[in-house]
């Protein structure tokens, strides 16, 4: 049942203190961020930079792993070493904001999600705030795990080809803070994204759009996309490094096929038509 009807001044006011109380949340966490950036074991140095350096634990798991399976690693070359540089006066000023914003952001996203959804909830019934608590819960945790995947996995190994990478030993390559940056916070923000894919597709279940045999039906194609992703992310053409990058978009897909609704009966009827065809 609906709490009482309120009016739009009421909820004109509830909008401003859930906006307040944001801002208010990412302007605390980006002063904390801000303060504990730079320094030799500061974030910037300790977190942001690490895989520019040849013991990034990443690297050193893939070394391991090499040596169990005897496959010749690269991530063995502890000499390995990218030097960041800076051509624009104010860019190591402003990237001190935008980084320590961006760590805010993601840092506060569960208690943003949460203002978000208590603005939200006194129009729904109790049946559907048990199903949005749920959704938020679920939509933080893949968020994180997403930012998690890009920041230990996708963005070192991408990194660490495009860095190596030469067309001609005529020419020195050296990676400006810019693109560092950009290519560091794209990487990790996609991947929270792309983890949210299982709860858009338990969303389109929900609104009729999506079913389980759209799954079944592009499987193989979807196999395919992801390993051309994959690929993409891990240029190396290493297979083992390959295979990491594409298990956990593969449980994705899978994953969201597990939360949408089954196909209808003529649908599978159809599937399996195809299939045998």
């Amino acid at each position: 049942m609906q709490q009482d009807e309120m009016s739009f001044w009421d909820h004109l006011e509830e909008l401003r203190w859930t906006l307040f109380r944001s801002i208010l949340a990412l302007f605390i966490f980006s002063i904390l961020f801000f303060a504990f950036m730079r320094g030799e074991q500061g974030i910037f140095n300790a977190v942001i930079l690490a895989p520019t350096w040849g013991d990034f634990i990443t690297y050193r798991l893939f070394c391991n792993a090499g040596m169990v399976f005897n496959i010749v690693s690269d991530f063995c070359d502890s000499a390995f070493h990218v030097e960041i540089i800076n051509i624009k006066m104010a860019t190591q000023f402003f990237m001190h904001l935008t980084t320590s914003f961006w760590l805010a952001f993601v840092c506060t996203f569960p208690y943003l999600m949460f203002e978000i959804w208590r603005f939200v909830s006194p129009a729904l019934y109790e049946n559907e705030k048990k199903n949005i608590r749920w959704v938020f819960l679920f939509g933080n945790i893949m968020f994180f795990l997403g930012c998690a995947v890009g920041y230990f996995l996708v963005f070192p190994l991408s990194f660490r080809f495009l860095a190596t990478y030469q067309i001609s030993e005529a020419i020195q390559e050296q990676v400006s803070l810019d693109s560092y940056m950009d290519i560091f916070l794209m990487l990790i923000f996609i991947m929270g994204v792309v983890f949210e894919m299982p709860l858009l597709s338990w969303l389109l279940s929900k609104l009729g759009i999506l079913h389980r045999g759209y799954f079944h039906k592009y499987r193989r194609h979807a196999i395919v996309f992801l390993l051309i992703a994959a690929a993409l992310i891990t240029p190396s053409g290493d297979p083992f490094t390959l295979m990491i990058v594409f298990i956990p978009l593969y449980g994705l897909f899978e994953l969201s096929a597990f939360f949408v609704r089954p196909a209808p009966k003529d649908d599978d009827d159809d599937d399996e038509a195809l299939a045998t065809a």
